[in-house]
């Protein structure tokens, strides 16, 4: 596509999204206002049951009362969303507002950051729309700290997303997963992440991030993976020691460390050294299963990618590769389950189209969970890995109202996720 046709496009984009916002905002519920939602039925995450009727009372950004009826004030707008299902907005652990559909390494060689920005705006209000209220941003990809921005925008009201946690650029080695090394060395391409090589280096780069306003720490702790047969190999970048390093770094700031890892040894050294979830987890040993179920460290699959780069893969060969990699997956994910690692809903969402990750769900279940564990996974655990816990990810009193509803029973089928019809976040109506 000529690069002048896709700047009309972007700027048309644009101009789109400025009409488009400035009309749902002046349509917006005011934080004052008080809503009476109503529907068929109701979903209860933490017991796994679904209550009929259901109802949620909202007053401002605050759910004040849910169950089968709730009171009525008389200045409250009724909502009857008639045969659908009320449940907490959705929550994606693992996403990439700055990526979308086609090259990834390209993305950041022939786009600006401005307008990566801009395809980051139109990706945070497609996910919001498809449902999910909040979301953790595992790295720009190499556009810095411009997820701050898109954050911040938000926050202000001035744009449409979820509620976000952002880790600004990703942290990895020289030479490592994300650093451009399938490009000619002497262009000397720019790395998608910032380089790190050691302790030091570790604790600076996460206090630059940090400086930068990232509310969290995305480290690659392996580098890229291989299959050969039953035997799955994946190099670590960093060891426990430099873990542990960033790990006191982030506990000092009152935050934590999500890793980009697919095997061992750097899955065993990440949860020893005490990192909040291990995002891909193709393998884990026995050890490390171990391990995160003692101290609740929260694997994070990313099916639905996987999926993605095997329907899309270049050649015959790949698609291979991909299916492969994806059913030792799905065999290894069911030995996770049986060790009781606790799991939380990610689905890596940008080299995919964003607003299309419910299908995560459909995939864990597919994979061994029950449709009521996923939904756990989702939005309890979800709450927790984004430190939302007691604020997101149920309908209970003095919860923030992010309140979706979908077509069907969930807990009969989990594909009622895709479904979704009625979006409201923090008290405001964006979707009905």
């Amino acid at each position: 596509m000529p690069r002048s046709f896709l700047s009309s496009v972007l700027s048309f984009a644009a101009i789109s999204t400025v009409f488009f916002v400035s009309q749902l905002l002046a349509a917006q519920s005011t934080p004052a206002d008080v809503f009476v939602l109503h529907a068929t039925r109701l979903l209860d995450v933490e017991h796994g049951a679904v209550i009929s009727p259901g109802e949620v009372l909202v007053r401002g950004n605050k759910i004040v009362e849910a169950g089968k009826s709730v009171t009525h004030p008389a200045e409250a707008t009724i909502l009857d969303l008639g045969d659908t299902t009320l449940m907490p907005g959705m929550i994606d652990a693992h996403v990439h507002l700055f990526l979308h559909p086609g090259a990834e390494d390209l993305q950041t060689v022939t786009e600006s950051i401005p307008e990566r920005t801009i395809y980051a705006e139109l990706a945070a209000r497609d996910d919001l729309m498809a449902g999910f209220t909040a979301e953790r941003d595992m790295g720009t990809e190499g556009a810095g700290s411009a997820d701050t921005a898109v954050r911040n925008a938000i926050d202000n009201g001035l744009i449409l997303g979820p509620r976000m946690r952002i880790s600004g650029n990703a942290i990895s080695i020289l030479g490592g997963h994300e650093d451009a090394i399938h490009f000619n060395p002497a262009e000397h391409i720019s790395s998608n992440a910032t380089y790190a090589n050691n302790s030091t280096e570790l604790v600076a780069a996460i206090r630059q991030q940090l400086k930068e306003g990232a509310s969290f720490i995305k480290i690659y702790e392996t580098g890229n993976d291989h299959l050969d047969g039953a035997t799955f190999t994946a190099p670590y970048q960093y060891t426990q020691a430099e873990l542990e390093a960033a790990v006191a770094e982030t506990a000092r700031m009152g935050t934590r460390i999500g890793v980009h890892c697919t095997g061992e040894p750097g899955a065993l050294y990440a949860v020893k050294a005490g990192v909040a979830s291990i995002d891909h987890a193709y393998y884990l040993s026995a050890e490390t299963m171990r391990l995160m179920h003692e101290k609740q460290i929260y694997a994070v699959p990313t099916f639905t990618i996987g999926e993605y780069f095997a329907a899309h893969a270049e050649n015959a060969s790949g698609a291979e590769r991909e299916t492969s990699l994806q059913a030792f997956h799905a065999a290894e994910f069911k030995k996770q389950l049986k060790a009781g690692v606790p799991m939380a809903v990610g689905s890596d969402v940008g080299p995919f189209p964003h607003g299309m990750q419910a299908r995560e769900l459909e995939l864990m279940v597919q994979y061994g969970m029950t449709p009521a564990d996923v939904l756990k996974a989702d939005m309890i655990n979800g709450a927790k890995l984004l430190d939302w816990d007691g604020r997101i990810g149920q309908l209970k009193p003095d919860y923030f109202a992010d309140v979706i509803a979908v077509r069907g029973n969930p807990l009969e089928n989990i594909s009622a996720v895709k479904s979704v019809v009625f979006v409201m976040k923090n008290g405001t109506v964006y979707r009905k």
